[in-house]
């Protein structure tokens, strides 16, 4: 897949830029599948959350309100009852998958659960956007400031598709305990490659080959 990891989503011009260059097309000729699965496992999101990130009625983090030609929901808690001949198709048909913060480790738990974990090898030129625990889902580890939700088999330990980890929103004006010391210590004890990103930053993947896209503030730890 090809990987855009944001920290707030498409925020600017440069991002944007980068999105639609991942995509090959332009935004209103691709269509989408949000996921809203990370938001349910996070203490401080309130019902309406995950309803307006579906419905694009997130001013300070926009996914799905970008003009997509269509946009559609992949709620991975509901797909091991509906069975794989179902769901599968809706990904592979999707040009990009828009994912939601919220909980990174319930994230990646219902990942594993639903099998679309297991179907990211097979999704070739796919594009993921991640917003922050869409984002970090995708690293080694989230580390111990980020667990929240408690896996059933505990740890920190995310997906592991990128070699590095990321500490998101930082210097956010709401987040005050999100500072670039905070990241810098909880980078030390991750044991790999880690970057702290601000809401105007993204890392894109593509092939391996990580690029950094800022309008903003970031670091790399390695």
């Amino acid at each position: 897949m090809k990987l855009l990891l944001t920290s707030a989503g498409i925020r600017n011009k440069s991002i944007t830029d980068a999105l639609t260059g991942l995509l090959g097309k332009p935004i209103a000729e691709a269509k989408a599948l949000c996921i809203p699965t990370a938001s349910y496992g996070h203490p401080w999101v309130k019902p309406e959350g995950p309803w307006r990130f579906i419905s694009g009625r997130e001013p300070e983090c926009p996914m799905t309100e970008l003009g997509w030609k269509s946009v559609g929901v992949l709620e991975l808690t509901a797909l091991p009852s509906i069975g794989e001949e179902r769901w599968v198709p809706w990904v592979r048909e999707a040009d990009i998958l828009l994912v939601n913060g919220g909980d990174a480790l319930y994230l990646a738990h219902w990942m594993r659960e639903s099998g679309l974990a297991g179907l990211l090898p097979s999704l070739g030129d796919k594009v993921w956007a991640g917003l922050s625990a869409g984002s970090m889902v995708m690293t080694p580890r989230v580390g111990d400031d980020f667990v929240g939700w408690q896996p059933p088999a505990g740890g920190d330990e995310a997906l592991g598709v990128v070699g590095f980890s990321i500490f998101p929103h930082v210097d956010h004006p709401k987040l005050t305990e999100n500072t670039m010391a905070a990241a810098e210590k909880w980078a030390a004890g991750l044991g790999n490659p880690a970057y702290a990103i601000d809401d105007e930053t993204a890392v894109s993947v593509v092939g391996g080959a990580v690029e950094v896209i800022s309008e903003g503030n970031w670091r790399l730890f390695a």
